[in-house]
């Protein structure tokens, strides 16, 4: 057998998606922007998958949904037109956003502090999410935007966005959320928060890869990243990706029909992986309350077990998983979130980050049971840091706020 899980990664493309996708590759190939047939051809399917978008996060009649290549150019787009819109052709010069963000974002961040931009990075709770009030406190006279994620990619913990969106609402500051984890996992509605740019990826819920979205609220003025031709109403040129739009719009809907039943079948077997895992193995670990996190989500972190031997073991045993961030698993340095909800270095070099989907099995979660137990045995028992200290009474950790059962 082998098992994926890890999801929040990227995610298999639904079969559904991909037989929605095909006739958009040979048969109805046209450029939408050409006037002849084969390009008005693909008009009723590009209006559909928009009007799928639009319905599955209930957007309003106002308000833009512009395709992208990825929620990292989203990202990029809200954060450099801002800074391009708000200041050095406005009289602000400062952005508030977390410790915790997507690479896509603290990089963007890095990248705009250079250019002479104040950029706040706000500390996490010991749940590892920033408090609405955090976010108020640090708001000035002077704060252009503030990006605070919906959910997030390594805990899966879901972050206040209703009461940060009202904060910003009243401070009259622009609010852009990255909910890459939240779209197609819990119920996103731009009705019910406020919130003024929202990022999107299709890859994250079950749709193609190299497809993202931007939500802009009642047309918020925003600078083009992409210059070029009237794509997509002049806001984002360059030829539409119609396979990948039509993937994106039948993903999202599948995505978020009937959410409740999907999300309660996900949590179930995440919630006996989880039990399961903190049961047999001593010293181990779980971040963030599980009622605040996406269902499909679980960071865990076994003492005296590096992250990295434990994916080689998970591996071997046709086991995808993973130390945190696709887009940083590179770098072999301590994990970033741990550390920032106050784990110490051991600890947070441990941590291992298991995502279910709608797909998994119960079948699987056995299997990973059974082989996540045999690897931790395994690697405990040639560790020399934990053959020394041992197993700790009752499992308590005091340096951070990880929750043992």
């Amino acid at each position: 057998m082998q098992v994926y899980m890890d999801n929040n990664a990227t995610t298999m493309v639904d079969p559904q998606v991909v037989e929605a996708m095909l006739p958009f590759y040979s048969e109805l190939f046209g450029n939408p922007n050409s006037l002849h047939k084969f390009g008005t051809s693909t008009h009723p399917a590009l209006s559909k998958a928009i009007d799928q978008v639009y319905k599955a996060i209930n957007a309003g009649d106002n308000d833009d949904v512009i395709f992208t290549s990825c929620a990292t150019e989203s990202n990029n787009w809200v954060l450099k037109s801002v800074w391009v819109d708000r200041i050095l052709n406005g009289d602000k010069n400062h952005i508030v956003t977390t410790e915790v963000e997507h690479p896509s974002v603290l990089s963007t961040c890095k990248f705009l502090e250079e250019n002479g931009v104040k950029v706040t990075y706000l500390p996490v709770n010991e749940q590892g999410v920033v408090e609405a009030h955090t976010v108020k406190s640090f708001i000035t006279e002077k704060t252009a935007l503030v990006s605070v994620m919906w959910a997030n990619n390594e805990t899966g913990m879901i972050f206040p966005i209703q009461e940060i969106g009202e904060i910003c609402k009243a401070k009259g500051v622009l609010f852009h959320t990255d909910g890459v984890q939240a779209v197609g996992k819990i119920p996103v509605d731009m009705q019910a928060v406020h919130v003024d740019f929202m990022s999107m990826s299709a890859h994250k819920f079950h749709g193609p890869k190299g497809m993202g979205a931007l939500y802009i609220k009642d047309s918020e003025k925003l600078t083009p990243l992409l210059h070029g031709g009237e794509h997509m109403g002049g806001r984002r040129s360059g030829t539409l990706n119609v396979p990948g739009i039509v993937g994106m719009g039948k993903a999202i809907e599948l995505a978020t029909q009937d959410m409740e039943t999907k999300m309660a079948s996900i949590r179930a077997k995440r919630d006996r992986l989880e039990d399961a895992l903190l049961a047999t193995i001593p010293d181990t670990f779980t971040v963030g309350e599980r009622a605040n996190r996406t269902p499909n989500t679980i960071l865990i972190s076994i003492r005296g077990v590096e992250g990295e031997g434990m994916l080689w073991d998970l591996n071997n045993a046709l086991i995808g998983a993973s130390t945190g961030s696709a887009c940083a698993s590179e770098d072999l340095e301590a994990n970033t979130v741990m550390l920032a909800i106050g784990a110490d270095h051991e600890l947070a070099h441990t941590g291992i980050r298991l995502s279910l989907s709608r797909f998994t099995t119960d079948e699987e979660v056995d299997y990973v049971i059974e082989h996540f137990t045999k690897a931790v045995a395994r690697l405990r028992a040639i560790s020399s840091s934990y053959a020394k200290v041992g197993p700790t009474a009752g499992g308590e950790v005091k340096e951070c706020e990880l929750h043992h059962h």
